[in-house]
């Protein structure tokens, strides 16, 4: 009963934010959150919505396949960001946006802003719902399980709660409740690391030196080009991915807009993307260290990798006061970025699809739709119950933010205009020639492509975009 006191306390204290700051509930509040957010409160909450509940899970497994290799991609993470601020953020204050896709239709038409609004709508819903599945199903495993709680009752209600605290002032009251839950989640982290300490009989200096000198801390790969974690394909990727997957995503980059001036908004993005690598290396720290756990007490190593965060913590080895931490953590994690999506999800097909910043009444119905089709997508992932699935899932998502990088890279870099009735086919196309050449490659020479697939994707779209205006 103590995890379920836990759960509902978290619930109310986020409910009461929403309370407390959620007054005035305009759209321009849910949307922008009136331009007024203190820029070190949304630096502090994006921390907390880039990692999900999976990320709390499946990073420190990470290391036992790939030691810290992540981290090559973190560092590339860091010049991404700058990129995102010195490039994107000026453009997007420049001209007011409320939406970052609106610069699609101002440079290339409307359908071109259409094609980018849509392609973030079905990769974000569909990605979204993944990840909150497997957060729930985590839960339901570890924690929920043993008060025999129906899963769909898990789903439901957890979504009810976001769309409550969310309801009223949308992005407004994510900037606290955000910086609340990446609090919560670091402190359960630096908590559940403080445990494990204590079974390790470590203190913080032996601990720092054990992780330093395992052979899973090493983090550069530059002898094998061939292989997916080699340094500069990695760095490079890092880089794309977050000029993608936040510069020009609508849900990473909507929390960015509503600081007060461009400059805050800048300090903001640079801050965070300066944290985020060490706090990447916390989470892979700890998987090394519960290697070393593993060891000790004479457990296998796992062979599911996410199990490494799981047996010991969910799992109760480490006692039953860091189930409660990792519920805490898990939750937090999850929350802040679920939160995040199905607001983000709200403004886009509000402000891009139906072209109605203004109506509050669409609003408000739009949230519950976006709701309901939240919980019908993770319901219907638990009726499938196929890993494959979800695994070609998230694939597909990462196949559609090609496009949108082929689509902003054209309009910045480029100044010649596009025939604008082609581009949804262009856009349709270049991540099935992608998909094409992986298989190719895959078969014929034995090569996978990994985080670069990205890049190829957005330069297909980029030529598509260029022959479209050719005359035949």
């Amino acid at each position: 009963m103590i995890i379920i006191g836990t759960i509902l306390a978290y619930f109310c204290v986020l409910l009461l934010l929403s309370r407390v700051i959620g007054r005035v509930g305009d759209n321009d509040a849910f949307f922008r959150a009136n331009r007024k957010s203190p820029w070190y409160l949304v630096a502090f909450g994006m921390i907390g919505a880039s990692i999900s509940g999976v990320t709390f899970v499946s990073v420190p497994g990470m290391v036992i396949n790939q030691n810290m290799a992540y981290a090559q991609t973190c560092i590339g993470f860091i010049f991404g960001y700058f990129l995102v601020a010195f490039l994107l953020l000026p453009i997007y204050y420049k001209l007011n946006l409320t939406t970052i896709y609106s610069y699609l239709k101002n440079r290339l038409g409307n359908r071109s802003y259409k094609t980018g609004a849509y392609f973030f709508l079905i990769s974000k819903m569909t990605g979204a719902a993944v990840r909150f599945y497997v957060v729930c199903m985590i839960l339901q495993r570890f924690v929920l399980e043993a008060f025999h709680i129906p899963f769909p009752v898990t789903v439901i209600v957890m979504v009810l709660l976001i769309w409550l605290y969310t309801r009223r002032s949308g992005i407004k009251i994510l900037v606290f409740t955000d910086t609340f839950q990446t609090f919560c989640m670091f402190a359960a982290l630096l908590l559940i690391i403080y445990r494990l300490l204590g079974a390790l009989d470590m203190n913080v200096s032996q601990a720092i030196n054990t992780v330093i000198m395992d052979k899973h801390s090493q983090i550069f790969v530059f002898n094998d080009w061939l292989s997916r974690y080699n340094f500069w394909k990695q760095f490079l990727s890092g880089i794309f991915i977050v000029v993608v997957m936040t510069g020009l995503d609508q849900d990473m980059m909507q929390k960015n807009l509503t600081c007060k001036t461009l400059r805050g908004a800048q300090k903001n993005m640079c801050t965070y993307g300066l944290a985020f690598l060490p706090a990447n290396l916390l989470f892979m720290g700890l998987g090394v260290l519960l290697l070393h756990y593993m060891q000790r007490v004479g457990q296998p190593i796992p062979a599911v990798p996410d199990e490494l965060m799981l047996l010991p913590t969910a799992g109760g080895m480490l006692g039953s006061g860091v189930v409660v931490l990792f519920t805490i953590g898990v939750v937090a994690a999850c929350f802040s970025s679920a939160d995040s999506a199905l607001t983000a999800l709200t403004t886009s097909y509000c402000v891009d699809i139906r072209q109605q910043p203004e109506n509050e009444k669409l609003r408000r119905k739009a949230h519950v739709v976006v709701s309901v089709i939240f919980i019908f997508f993770i319901l219907l992932f638990r009726m499938i119950n196929s890993t494959s699935l979800i695994d070609a899932i998230y694939i597909l998502c990462s196949y559609t933010y090609g496009p949108l990088l082929g689509l902003f890279a054209f309009g910045l870099l480029s100044k010649r205009e596009v025939n604008d009735r082609l581009v949804p086919y262009v856009a349709v196309l270049s991540p099935i020639i992608c998909f094409a050449l992986d298989t190719i490659a895959s078969l014929l020479w034995n090569y996978k492509f990994g985080y670069e697939l990205l890049m190829l994707n957005g330069v297909l779209t980029f030529i598509g975009l260029m022959l479209t205006k050719l005359k035949l």
